[in-house]
């Protein structure tokens, strides 16, 4: 079981593709890994032996923050703003879009599922 950055990776795939499990590491700089320690794109992970995994750990902690550390970074960033009282600030602390989204009609992913507002009947047509 390779263990890279806290997570355990999934041993059956792609090495470029299981990179893309450690939160902070996408397609981009996965790619970019494997090809700066000579990893070939057809490897998959439990075809690597221990010193290339070590090799990706060691490069991982270098040159990237990733996990924790990059979870805390963004959580204190976020917390900066709501303390400062920014228009950002305020959105993150209502849970509303923050990048100038409209929320008439869209975002439920970040307002959450939609509630129905009890009592309320729409009123027949008068003639």
């Amino acid at each position: 079981m390779a263990r890279i950055a806290g997570i355990n990776i999934p041993q059956n795939k792609l090495v470029h593709v299981a990179l893309t499990y450690i939160f902070g590491i996408g397609d981009k700089y996965a790619n970019t890994i494997c090809s700066n320690l000579n990893i070939s794109k057809s490897k998959r992970v439990n075809q690597l032996t221990e010193d290339e995994v070590l090799k990706i750990r060691e490069f991982i902690d270098k040159n990237y923050s990733v996990e924790g550390d990059l979870r805390r970074d963004i959580s204190l960033s976020i917390k900066r703003l709501v303390d400062l009282g920014t228009y950002r600030g305020s959105r993150h602390k209502k849970k509303l879009p923050v990048r100038g989204q409209r929320t008439h009609c869209n975002a439920r992913t970040r307002k959450g599922k939609a509630i129905a507002i009890a009592g309320k009947k729409l009123t027949p047509l008068k003639k």
